[in-house]
């Protein structure tokens, strides 16, 4: 179907423009929430217009720049191409673009990590301000003038709802099948007038298959047909499937105890090549009628559903490599009843989460000997992405899970360190720590014990004498003994890497 196609509606037809007409729409300063979560859904067309006309404005000697938000990471025709021209004044919530990574690193351009489940709330509240424009990616657009989303959803209902002005792309790429995968909630309010989320299983529908919008706000409609673009996944490594395989054999215990049914409970896994490879053990697993209730779907969630083994997955888009989607995108239609996607204030919502159950399963950059995990800086202060939405999942999920390989930059780096530089995630919200060494269940565990459980075994070989050492002479020096600590000294390996470029002492 071509894109014109796409628009059913006379209205929206009127307002068809080009993506240069559109972008000149966006003024000076703006405040602009952009569609698009994990590489999906995103638009391609005015973002990658509007740098242009910054670069040119650069270059005339009269430069400015936007304020953008979105529903997490983009692409490069958006976030790359903005950064590029340096165009983003502030960027909010989350940022997985080598560019404007570099300029957030270098103080060039202001960024809020925020919680995921938070942004449209805080959007509703007041406290981020106006939003001038949104620029929302859609999959068609109705005859009566109902949007048909895209591949994710993200803030896009907050965003509609709040934009002073609305601009679409009406992308052709995107499969037909999608009507009818969403769920849009529209019974979220502002305090004291919230209500319960009549949300109890992942399968459950309680909103609409599509956006509502004021057709007076539209200023300009944009027809494009551009592939989402995703990195494709390594194939899983000795390292990935060896922290699958604790996972599972962790599964399958807890089973056997009797604290999770034969099926498990409803799956969340963040991004990641480990985290795909966890989804490729479990279908390798003993686990059959498995659900998920997650932020993204990614490769091995198609590969679980595609076998049968998971029956229903929900989420707020799409995380795949350009092969799994162009898989998708062809068997859609075979999808749609195993899928839905809804706003990230659902998908992401502590309290959902908290009702449902969920196995949350999150990478990290590092974890200290108590548990402490850091998720989003390296070496304390420089950002990685963001803490995304692991810190709604792990609080509340019925059971918090971390992982990571042991080591970094071949071995110059432990993931198992005396002291966070930075703490995404208290020890009080960390329940199981799995690298390749093992997995550790810190549950119902003092600091002390903790520590004990961590450095015997997840830590490195390489690694774990010295941890003990620092822990042992800890226990005599440090000024308590709940979380025996050495002030002065419990971030020198991160020093060292700074220096010498490894954590393992000066020879």
């Amino acid at each position: 179907m071509t894109t014109r196609a796409r628009i059913a509606s006379a209205a929206y037809q009127a307002k068809v423009t080009s993506a240069d007409a559109a972008a000149a729409m966006i003024g000076r300063g703006s405040t602009v929430g952009m569609s698009g979560f994990t590489g999906s859904g995103y638009p391609k067309a005015v973002p990658q217009a509007l740098a242009a006309q910054i670069e040119a404005a650069h270059t005339a000697g009269d430069p400015f720049r936007i304020r953008v938000w979105t529903g997490a990471s983009t692409g490069p025709e958006l976030d790359g191409a903005l950064a590029k021209a340096d165009g983003i004044e502030f960027r909010l919530p989350y940022n997985s673009d080598p560019i404007a990574r570099e300029k957030i690193n270098r103080g060039e351009m202001d960024y809020f990590d925020m919680h995921l489940s938070q942004v449209a709330p805080m959007a509703w509240e007041g406290f981020l301000g106006p939003l001038d424009v949104a620029v929302i990616e859609v999959a068609g657009i109705r005859e009566d003038g109902s949007l048909i989303p895209s591949s994710s959803v993200g803030n896009n209902k907050t965003w509609i709802d709040r934009a002073e002005k609305v601009i679409l792309e009406v992308n052709a790429w995107q499969s037909e099948a999608l009507e009818g995968m969403h769920d849009i909630y529209y019974g979220t309010a502002l305090p004291p007038n919230r209500v319960p989320i009549p949300l109890t299983r992942p399968e459950d529908r309680i909103g609409e298959p599509y956006f509502r919008c004021d057709p007076d706000k539209v200023v300009a409609v944009v027809e494009t047909e551009a592939p989402d673009r995703n990195a494709p996944f390594s194939p899983p490594d000795a390292t990935a499937r060896a922290i699958a395989g604790h996972l599972m054999e962790f599964f399958r215990h807890e089973v056997a105890r009797g604290r999770l049914p034969a099926n498990l409970l409803p799956l969340q896994s963040g991004v990641g090549n480990i985290a795909n490879a966890v989804l490729t053990g479990l279908a390798d697993g003993p686990f059959d009628q498995l659900t998920a209730y997650t932020e993204v779907l990614q490769d091995g969630m198609l590969d679980l559903i595609s076998s049968g083994k998971l029956k229903m997955a929900s989420a707020t888009a799409f995380s795949l490599s350009p092969d799994a989607a162009e898989q998708l995108n062809a068997e859609m239609a075979a999808f749609r009843d195993k899928i839905l996607l809804r706003p990230q204030e659902i998908s992401n919502h502590p309290e959902v989460i908290r009702r449902l159950g969920c196995i949350a399963m999150n990478g990290m950059i590092e974890a200290d000997i108590f548990g402490s995990v850091n998720s989003t800086h390296v070496m304390g202060s420089r950002i990685q992405n963001g803490i995304g939405g692991s810190g709604d999942f792990a609080r509340n999920a019925y059971v918090s899970i971390f992982m990571s390989p042991s080591t970094a930059k071949n071995g110059a780096i432990s993931a198992i360190v005396p002291k966070a530089s930075h703490v995404d995630h208290i020890n009080q919200d960390v329940q199981v720590i799995v690298t390749e060494q093992g997995l550790a269940d810190l549950r119902g565990l003092s600091p002390r014990q903790r520590a004990k459980a961590i450095i015997e075994t997840c830590a490195h070989p390489d690694y774990r004498p010295m941890l003990q050492d620092y822990f042992d002479r800890a226990r005599q020096g440090s000024y308590g003994q709940q979380s025996p600590t050495l002030l002065n000294e419990a971030l020198s390996w991160h020093q060292r890497y700074v220096e010498t470029g490894s954590m393992r002492p000066h020879p």
